[in-house]
């Protein structure tokens, strides 16, 4: 049996797409662009300079102000991105506190009772029920026996 380690164009863009259509089934927070960016703000505005009539340039208010606007674009864009972090944080310690607890679970249409054996930490925790992973997101309730 004889085995290529090449693989051909048609074959790679095929690879390609279902990695990012399973990248982004595992996150799809990040799958869909939400408004502008700085990036747009700044392509807007670059593109707004290269444009503008030489005999009319832009005002220096207007310049400081749309600076200002882009400042204030990035520090929300900093701070979303923290508070990010911090959201991840409370969910991995509040799995956390799942170990050893009965909890119900609906994974579809289907609803699992059962005790918490396992955590698991990182970005999107998973609780180990009856022998399988399930997401903390997917927590219904916690049952105190």
């Amino acid at each position: 049996m004889d085995i290529s380690t090449v693989i051909g164009a048609k074959d790679l863009t095929e690879l390609s797409r279902g990695v990012d259509l399973f990248n982004k089934s595992l996150n799809p927070r990040s799958a869909a662009k939400q408004g502008l960016d700085k990036d747009d703000f700044l392509k807007i505005l670059i593109t707004q300079l290269t444009h503008q009539d030489p005999t009319e340039p832009m005002k220096d208010t207007e310049f400081v102000a749309q600076m200002a606007q882009f400042s204030t674009l990035e520090q929300m864009s900093n701070m979303n991105a923290e508070m990010a972090k911090v959201f991840n944080l409370i969910n991995r310690s509040q799995a956390m506190t799942m170990l050893g607890r009965k909890v119900e679970i609906t994974e579809g249409n289907v609803e699992i009772t059962g005790i918490v054996e396992k955590v698991t930490g990182g970005e999107y925790p998973q609780l180990f029920v009856d022998g399988r992973y399930y997401d903390y997101a997917n927590v219904k309730s916690v049952i105190n026996e």
